[in-house]
C-alpha cells in the first residue's frame, strides 16, 4: 500500500491536480448541457403540431398541463376535456403547466424552454452519477462515468428530444440511489427522514421507482451498525416520510375520483393493452388516444369505471391465456436488455435503425453485466444496491411496456456498471484492482496518479 501512497507525497503537481479536479465536474456538466442545447435547437420547432393534437408536446402529460393552464384543473389526460384524472403522476405535468403559464400553451417558446429544462436536469444528473460511482469504484472511474453520461446518446435524446419525465425522474432517482448507497453509515435521524421524503417525491414523478425502496431500505438497515431498536426507528422514519409526501396526492385522488390511489390509476389499462392478445411490441388498441371506440367509452363511462373495466378484462384474459402472458413477458425481458423484438421486413421498414440499436443496447447490457460480475467479486456490499436497481425496477415494465423510454430512470446506474465493466475488461483482473475485504464499507478502483483513492486513504490510515 505504500506504493500507492508514495507518489502522492512526492508529486509536484498535487495542487494543480486538486484545482483540476475541483473544476472537472462543473466542466462536465456544462459540456453536457451545451451538447443537449444543440440538439434542442434541432427539435423544439417540431413540438407544436395541431394536426396531431400536440401529442409530441408531452402526450398525456402535455394534455393535463394544458387543462391546468386552461382552468380545468388536473384533468383531461387526452385531448378532449374528460374531467379529473389520476392517470399520470403530478410532478412533471405541474412543471409543464408552469412553462405553459409563463410562455404560452403549446407555443414554440414553451417547447424550447421545457426541452432546455429537461436538458439541464439530465446534465445535473452527472453529479449523482459521479458521487455514486466514486463511492463504488473510485475517483478515476467516477470521472469516466460522469463523462460518459454527459455524451451518452440515450441521455441526450430523451432529454433534448422528448417532452416527458425522463430527466426529472432520472435526477431524483439517481440522487436517491446515491444516498441509499451510504445512508447506512449515518445515525442522523433527519438523514433517514430526508431520504424517505426524497423517495416519495421521486414517486410523484414516476411511481415505478417505489418498487426499489423496500429492498434498498432493507439493505441499508441490514448494513447499519446499530441496535435492532435503532434500525427499526430508521426504517420507520424513512417509510413515514415517504408516505407523508404521497398522502396529499392520495387524498386529492380520493376526493376527485373516489378511488384510493397513491399516485396513478392506469396500471391495469397498460396490463390489458400489452397482454390482451396483441403480440406486437407496443400495442395501443386499448388506449383512448389511439382508438376512437375506446375514446367514446372513456368519455361515456368516465375514468374510474373505464379503468375498472380494463382491470376486469385484463384479469379474465390472463386467466384464459396464461401462456400468452408468460411468452410475451419473456420476450419483453429480452427486449429490455437487448433492444431486439423482431427483424421482420415490416419491422425493418418502420424502424430502419433497429439492427444498429440492438447492437448498441446489447453492448451496453454486456458491459453492465461484466461490471456487476466484477463488482460482486470485489465487494458484495457495494454490488447489492446496483443489483436491487436493475433487478426490481424493471418488473413493472416486464409486464407492460419494455420500451427504452421506460428504462431511463435506471440508465445512470447502468452506465456506472458499464463503465466499470469496460475498465475491468481493459485491465488484468488479478493485478489492477485491490479487492477490499468483504466487510469493508467501500471499494474504489485503481488510483490515478496524484489522486489518492478513498480506499487507499483508509488503508494508509490503518
Amino acid at each position: 500500500m505504500a506504493s500507492l501512497v508514495a507518489p502522492i507525497a512526492g508529486s509536484e503537481n498535487g495542487p494543480k491536480s486538486e484545482r483540476t479536479s475541483r473544476w472537472m465536474l462543473p466542466g462536465i456538466i456544462l459540456a453536457a448541457f451545451a451538447i443537449r442545447l444543440v440538439v434542442v435547437f434541432f427539435n423544439y420547432r417540431g413540438l407544436p403540431d395541431a394536426d396531431k393534437h400536440f401529442e409530441q408536446f408531452g402526450w398525456e402529460m402535455g394534455w393535463i398541463a394544458r387543462a391546468i393552464a386552461s382552468g380545468h384543473g388536473y384533468s383531461s389526460p387526452y385531448y378532449p376535456w374528460t374531467g379529473p384524472t389520476a392517470m399520470q403522476p403530478p410532478l412533471y405535468p405541474s412543471l409543464l403547466f408552469i412553462v405553459f403559464r409563463l410562455f404560452g400553451v403549446y407555443s414554440l417558446t414553451s417547447g424550447f424552454v421545457i426541452l432546455s429544462i429537461n436538458s439541464l436536469l439530465s446534465s445535473l444528473t452527472c453529479i449523482p452519477v459521479y458521487f455514486s460511482a466514486k463511492y463504488s469504484l473510485g475517483a478515476r472511474a467516477a470521472k469516466v462515468a460522469a463523462l460518459v453520461w454527459a455524451f451518452y446518446p440515450f441521455a441526450i435524446y430523451f432529454s433534448a428530444g422528448r417532452v416527458w419525465e425522463y430527466s426529472l425522474t432520472g435526477l431524483l432517482f439517481t440522487t436517491s440511489f446515491c444516498i441509499a448507497q451510504r445512508i447506512h453509515k449515518t445515525t442522523n435521524l433527519f438523514g433517514w427522514l430526508g431520504w424517505g421524503a426524497l423517495c416519495g417525491l421521486t414517486a410523484l414523478s414516476n411511481p415505478s421507482t417505489l418498487s426499489t425502496l423496500p429492498f434498498l431500505l432493507a439493505l441499508a438497515l441490514f448494513q447499519a451498525d446499530s441496535s435492532i431498536r435503532r434500525r427499526i426507528l430508521y426504517g420507520s422514519l424513512t417509510m413515514i416520510a415517504a408516505i407523508a409526501v404521497l398522502t396529499p396526492w392520495t387524498v386529492r385522488n380520493y376526493r376527485a375520483l373516489g378511488i384510493l390511489c397513491p399516485v396513478r390509476d392506469n396500471f391495469w389499462l397498460e396490463v390489458y393493452d400489452d397482454n390482451g392478445g396483441d403480440a406486437s411490441l407496443d400495442p395501443s388498441f386499448a388506449h383512448p388516444s389511439s382508438n376512437p371506440i375506446e375514446m367514446r367509452k372513456f368519455l361515456t363511462m368516465g375514468e374510474p369505471a373505464f379503468l375498472a373495466e380494463k382491470h376486469t378484462l385484463a384479469v379474465e384474459y390472463i386467466k384464459q391465456h396464461p401462456e400468452f402472458l408468460i411468452q410475451k413477458t419473456l420476450r419483453r425481458i429480452f427486449y429490455y436488455w437487448t433492444g431486439y423484438w423482431s427483424f421482420s421486413a415490416e419491422e425493418i421498414r418502420e424502424q430502419p435503425y433497429e439492427p444498429a440499436n440492438v447492437f448498441y443496447v446489447s453492448c451496453i447490457s454486456f458491459l453492465m453485466l461484466l461490471g456487476v460480475r466484477r463488482l460482486w467479486q470485489l465487494n458484495r456490499n457495494v454490488a447489492l444496491p446496483y443489483l436491487v436497481m436493475i433487478g426490481a425496477f424493471p418488473i413493472t415494465y416486464y409486464v407492460t411496456h419494455p420500451l427504452m423510454d421506460y428504462r431511463q430512470p435506471i440508465e445512470p446506474a447502468i452506465i456506472v456498471l458499464a463503465v466499470f465493466g469496460a475498465l475491468a475488461w481493459k485491465r488484468t483482473p488479478a493485478t489492477d484492482y485491490d479487492a477490499p475485504p468483504q466487510n469493508h464499507p467501500d471499494f474504489v478502483g485503481e488510483p490515478e496518479p496524484g489522486v489518492e483513492s478513498e480506499f487507499s486513504r483508509i488503508q494508509s490510515n490503518e
